[in-house]
């Protein structure tokens, strides 16, 4: 009696992802479409960061394309039929550029969503101005903020993705930059910062992505926490 042969281990069958792959140039592609939108209000600075992130990991074309199903202009890269499109919050009307931030012996907010020009001046004349750049609109890839201190404060608080430049001077005072230590994301919108402090001071929070949607008190503890 023959015994018969044992059965050899089969290789494990790989697995295949439904859909065609992405290549990365299509995600670049749609890197690029997703900061021309930011550009035209149609993404908050913290929703573009959040959708480029997902095109850089983005495996199919579908996953692409669902980053750009509810804006115009996304016919080059098709989605599945069954694809749930990314909510986006209906702005209605952009709002109107912000291109002078002043307090005068009081203390002003910006935060939550609104449009940031080009360049942007805060003065703070023996008062204080918190700038949270997460949720604001971008007129430029490329912006600008001219803050100016007398005996006054600033802060001013930008995603961590962001590319920040920070130049300036002070006379009994000074700027500081905190929060976390993270690269930038090549390609990234940059926000120069030129700050002059005459008895006064100004801080930089980069502030880590997960704490886009925290109020300001509790994303700055995270972000001490990646110092």
């Amino acid at each position: 009696m023959t015994t018969p042969p044992e059965p050899t281990d089969q290789p494990p069958e790989p697995h295949v992802l439904p859909g065609v792959r992405a290549s990365d140039d299509e995600r670049e592609q749609v890197v690029q479409a997703l900061s021309e939108h930011a550009t035209t209000g149609r993404l908050t600075l913290a929703e573009l960061e959040e959708r480029i992130g997902l095109a850089y990991r983005s495996v199919t074309r579908d996953d692409l394309a669902r980053l750009t199903a509810d804006l115009p202009g996304s016919g080059g890269l098709l989605p599945a039929a069954s694809a749930s499109p990314v909510v986006r919050r209906d702005s209605g009307q952009r709002p109107s550029t912000t291109k002078w931030i002043v307090a005068f012996m009081g203390g002003t907010e910006k935060r939550g969503r609104w449009r940031a020009a080009e360049r942007i001046n805060a003065v703070a004349v023996m008062g204080g101005h918190d700038i949270d750049l997460r949720h604001a609109e971008l007129d430029s890839d490329d912006t600008t903020i001219v803050a100016i201190t007398v005996m006054g404060g600033i802060d001013v608080y930008v995603p961590d993705t962001i590319d920040v430049e920070v130049g300036g001077f002070s006379l009994m005072g000074g700027t500081g930059e905190r929060g976390s230590r993270r690269p930038a994301r090549a390609g990234a919108p940059r926000i120069k910062i030129l700050a002059y402090n005459l008895m006064g001071g100004i801080d930089v929070w980069r502030l880590p992505e997960e704490t886009k949607d925290l109020p300001l008190k509790q994303a700055k503890k995270v972000a001490k926490r990646a110092e």
